[in-house]
């Protein structure tokens, strides 16, 4: 059996949230007959953009990741439904009935990811349903696929082997792994919101002048081991990516055949700038 899954590559997300006003404009004052209640205006992110901003000046970057339902395989809101207010389409697609699930505001307390949002006006949980009203009619694609414009998102209907085998291809991480809920959600570049770095700038003194040190090769030691090599780039910066938060000491070590060595240690507890490190033959 096929099952949809989607793909959100938090690398390609730039924040300006097509998916979240395509999601407004799709079900905000539309009722979906078996599929939804309308959308209020105000209030409700069944897509919602998180953000997280690492490092210091000069060496700073901000990540955007996109989160809502994850469609679980084991979602606690369908295992606590006894009623089939809250059920698992056999593509995959976990929906909430608009006239069953009437009433019952402990649907949204039911999803660890906080993902279900309660109507007021309609007295209903409500959250976003794949859009499912649109594949069952046919259409081409997710209203967050159509108006990406950057390629965030992939929806596919595959096997659960053929997305397995996808998802390690492409080193694909789902949220919350610890939950146990086996969301067919997943997502690419997430260590962007799960890791820290370690970054700094290389320069080199000739005739009284100080440049950037391009092409130095830098290294990355935790406990005496080496763990990461890069080279500085045509300005000097280097960056050890992937790092884990508060995760103690590290040492970085640049070697120049040319204009000397240098060293410094430092306490990771977030993303850090460790700043201008001058080669020396000292």
């Amino acid at each position: 059996m096929e099952k949809w899954n989607l793909i959100i590559d938090v690398a390609k997300c730039h924040n300006c949230h097509n998916c979240y006003l395509a999601c407004k404009d799709e079900y905000v004052g539309n009722s979906f007959p078996g599929y939804s209640a309308p959308q209020p205006l105000h209030g409700h992110e069944w897509f919602y953009i998180e953000s997280r901003e690492r490092g210091q000046t000069p060496m700073v970057d901000v990540s955007f990741r996109p989160t809502t339902c994850n469609h679980c395989d084991d979602a606690p809101c369908v295992r606590k439904s006894n009623d089939g207010s809250v059920y698992q389409r056999p593509d995959g697609i976990v929906m909430i009935d608009p006239e069953k699930a009437r009433g019952k505001r402990e649907i949204v307390d039911s999803c660890p990811y906080g993902a279900i949002w309660w109507n007021e006006e309609e007295q209903v949980a409500q959250k976003w349903n794949f859009d499912a009203h649109l594949l069952d009619r046919g259409e081409s694609g997710l209203r967050c696929v159509q108006v990406c414009p950057t390629g965030v998102f992939h929806s596919l209907k595959v096997r659960d082997d053929e997305m397995s085998s996808i998802a390690e291809e492409q080193e694909l991480q789902v949220l919350n792994p610890e939950y146990k809920t086996s969301p067919r959600v997943y997502y690419k570049n997430l260590d962007r919101f799960t890791k820290d770095f370690i970054g700094g700038t290389v320069v080199k003194t000739t005739d009284g002048i100080t440049d950037a040190a391009t092409g130095v090769e830098v290294e990355l030691f935790k406990e005496g081991k080496l763990s990461q090599s890069v080279l500085s780039d045509e300005y000097g910066d280097f960056k050890f990516d992937g790092l884990d938060q508060q995760s103690g000491s590290y040492t970085v070590k640049c070697h120049s055949t040319e204009h000397g060595h240098c060293e410094i240690t430092a306490e990771l507890t977030e993303s850090i700038y460790l700043g201008i490190l001058t080669l020396s033959d000292g």
